[in-house]
């Protein structure tokens, strides 16, 4: 039997089985087609194969890229939009579009852009997600990332009038939104009763927004007033992730949980052992350079004359 497919994405947490809408994207249509996955759910995007998330290991070779491994995903014959017809597949191709232009902007703004959401929610769970001492910089990274993606799709001039560039990336992703709602209506998925590759790529945007418990919930506040959008949250979470953030395997059973806590409790012994062994250099160097603590070399007063000190015998050793 050949071995599955291994996915490694960013750990589950605000409700959700990950926290970033590209791992999302990918977990949800794999439980929309049955792919048989092994997944790795991390903290530390190094310990993928690709050094980024999500990554999706075969015997294929190594996909890193959301459009990608859904792709390579299809080619195995996991196909959520097997049964769409062409108007039904155009009108896939016109929502992505719509989304990827103005309600994706609109989310990256809200979780890495506004300061108040940014401090004390989206960097304070990676800061805290993130082992010692990547966590001091990849949170940083990261929004340095999500702003080069918002660059990409605003205009460089995106930073010119941050107040005015706030105002219309809400109009956007509201309208967004409510054209979103309007589609869906009162069907169970966008194009009826089987979920397709649209339904994972808004519920993967959709869901972060809905569960997300935001200072500044501006934005959020439209999606709670489209019941309908959030019903659709709800139901796909029930259905197809009944474990909050916990790891899955298909079809294959659990990893016992021993282990994990086995491991997680040697990580956190570590990283207080690492956290006092830089606090103790750090006290040490301040002493030196503060002048609290010095080293006085003496001679002795009955030396030999033809005795060497320290240094001048690693100056001979350099010289042979």
């Amino acid at each position: 039997m050949a071995a599955p497919m291994e996915l490694y994405c960013w750990a589950g947490g605000w409700g959700l089985p990950t926290v970033d809408p590209d791992c999302l994207a990918v977990l949800t249509y794999a439980r929309f087609t049955g792919v048989p996955l092994k997944v790795h759910k991390i903290t530390n995007p190094w310990r993928s194969p690709s050094g980024s998330l999500p990554a999706l290991k075969t015997s294929d070779g190594v996909f890193s890229d959301t459009q990608e491994i859904i792709t390579h995903f299809r080619k195995q014959q996991f196909n959520a939009d097997y049964d769409l017809s062409a108007l039904q597949g155009a009108d896939t191709l016109a929502f992505l579009s719509l989304i990827n232009r103005k309600l994706l902007p609109m989310l990256i703004h809200t979780f890495w852009v506004d300061a108040k959401n940014y401090v004390e929610h989206t960097r304070k769970w990676y800061a805290e997600a993130i082992p010692f001492p990547l966590n001091f910089f990849l949170p940083s990274r990261m929004q340095k990332r999500q702003l080069e993606r918002l660059q990409t799709i605003c205009g460089e001039t995106w930073q010119d009038d941050e107040e005015r560039l706030e105002k219309q990336l809400y109009r956007d992703g509201c309208e967004c939104l409510t054209l979103l709602s309007q589609r869906l209506g009162r069907k169970k998925f966008f194009f009826g009763d089987s979920p397709a590759s649209l339904d994972a790529f808004v519920f993967s945007l959709l869901a972060g927004l809905f569960n997300a418990k935001l200072p500044n919930g501006k934005f959020q506040q439209h999606l709670n007033s489209l019941p309908n959008l959030c019903n659709f949250c709800t139901s796909i979470l029930s259905l197809y992730f009944p474990w909050d953030g916990a790891p899955w395997l298909l079809p294959f059973p659990p990893p016992p949980r021993s282990k994990p806590e086995a491991e997680g409790e040697t990580h956190k012994r570590r990283n207080q052992f690492l956290s006092v062994l830089v606090a103790l250099v750090a006290m040490v160097g301040y002493a030196f350079l503060s002048g609290i603590v010095s080293i006085h070399k003496e001679t002795p007063r009955h030396a030999d004359p033809h005795a060497l000190t320290l240094d001048e015998a690693e100056e001979e050793e350099e010289e042979e």
